[in-house]
C-alpha cells in the first residue's frame, strides 16, 4: 500500500484536476447557449434558401446552373474536414477524422484521388500524417461570421469553377443536442440534380427578373449559407461535445478523489493502529 505522503499528493492532484474539468465545464456551456441559438436561428432560414432554389430551378429546363451544376468525370475530389482548434472534447475531432480517412479510402479504391482542406488545427494535426492537406485554415473560429465564411466558400468555389477538383464534399459534426453529435456528409459542389419525389410543389408565380437570373444570383448565395451553416452547426456541437466530456471527467475525478480517500482514511487507521500496538506492547515489556 502506498504511504500517507504519496496518497496525499495524489488527492491534492486529483482535486486540481477537477477544478481545471469544472472551469472548461461551465465554460463551454455558456458558449452553447449562445451558439446553440445562433444555429438553431439559422436553419429555418437556410432551409428556406434551399427550397426557394429547388422549386425555381425546377420549373427551367436546361442547365441553368452554370458552372456550378456542371457533373463531371470524378478525378479529384476535395474533402473539407472541419474540426476545432482545441481539444478535450471528447470523440469530436476523432469522428470527423475517421470521416476523412474512410472517404479516402473509398475514393481510393475507385482510383480518384482525394485531398483534405482542413478547417480547424486538430483535424489538420492528425490527417496531415496520413492524407494530403492541400490547405489549412486555422482563424476561423476566431471570428466566425459570414463574411469570413463566405471567403472560403468563394475559394472553393473557384477550384471547382477552375477545374482543380471534380467534387467537393464537407465532412463535419452536426449540432443535435449537448450529449449528441451526428457526423454529416455533404456534398458541396457541384450541385446534387434534384429529384422529382424531392420538390414541394407551389403555385405559378410571376418572376421578376427572370427565373434563370434569380437561380444564378441565390446559387452562390446558398453555396456561402451551406458553408456558413455547416460551420455554425461544428462550432456549436464542438462546445457541446466538450461540456459532456468535462462533465464526465469531473463525475470521473469526484469518484477517484473519493476512492483515495477511503484508502487514505484506512491506512492513516492502521499506521495508529501499529503505533498504539507498539506503545501498549512497549509498556508491557516495562511492566515485566
Amino acid at each position: 500500500m502506498a504511504n500517507l505522503k504519496e496518497i496525499r499528493n495524489r488527492i491534492t492532484s486529483v482535486q486540481s484536476t477537477m477544478q481545471i474539468t469544472s472551469a472548461m465545464k461551465m465554460v463551454s456551456a455558456a458558449k452553447l447557449k449562445k451558439a446553440q441559438d445562433a444555429i438553431t436561428a439559422m436553419r429555418p432560414y437556410a432551409e428556406k434558401l434551399t427550397e426557394l432554389l429547388q422549386n425555381v430551378s425546377s420549373s427551367l429546363e436546361g442547365d441553368v446552373g452554370g458552372a456550378f451544376t456542371t457533373q463531371r468525370e470524378v478525378k479529384k475530389v476535395l474533402i473539407v474536414a472541419i474540426t476545432s482548434n482545441r481539444g478535450l472534447a471528447g470523440a469530436f475531432n476523432s469522428n470527423v477524422v475517421k470521416q476523412v480517412r474512410n472517404l479516402t479510402e473509398e475514393y481510393k479504391g475507385k482510383n480518384i484521388e482525394a485531398e483534405v482542406f482542413a478547417i480547424g488545427k486538430k483535424g489538420n494535426d492528425v490527417l496531415k500524417k496520413t492524407n494530403t492537406v492541400v490547405e489549412v485554415n486555422t482563424a476561423l473560429f476566431d471570428d466566425l461570421n459570414f463574411d469570413n465564411a463566405a471567403k472560403i466558400a468563394d475559394a472553393l468555389t473557384q477550384k471547382f469553377v477552375s477545374g482543380s477538383y471534380d467534387k467537393i464534399e464537407l465532412v463535419y459534426n452536426q449540432f443535435k443536442n449537448a450529449a449528441t453529435q451526428i457526423i454529416k456528409t455533404e456534398q458541396f459542389l457541384p450541385l446534387a440534380p434534384i429529384s422529382s419525389s424531392d420538390l414541394k410543389v407551389s403555385s405559378d408565380y410571376i418572376f421578376e427578373p427572370k427565373k434563370e437570373e434569380i437561380v444564378l444570383t441565390l446559387i452562390p448565395k446558398s453555396l456561402k449559407t451551406q458553408l456558413y451553416k455547416a460551420l455554425r452547426d461544428s462550432f456549436a456541437a464542438e462546445h457541446g461535445a466538450r461540456m459532456t466530456a468535462m462533465h464526465k471527467a469531473t463525475d470521473n475525478a469526484t469518484e477517484l478523489r473519493n476512492q483515495l480517500k477511503l484508502t487514505y482514511n484506512k491506512a492513516r487507521q492502521a499506521a495508529i493502529t501499529g503505533e498504539i500496538l507498539e506503545i501498549v506492547g512497549g509498556a508491557e515489556a516495562l511492566k515485566g
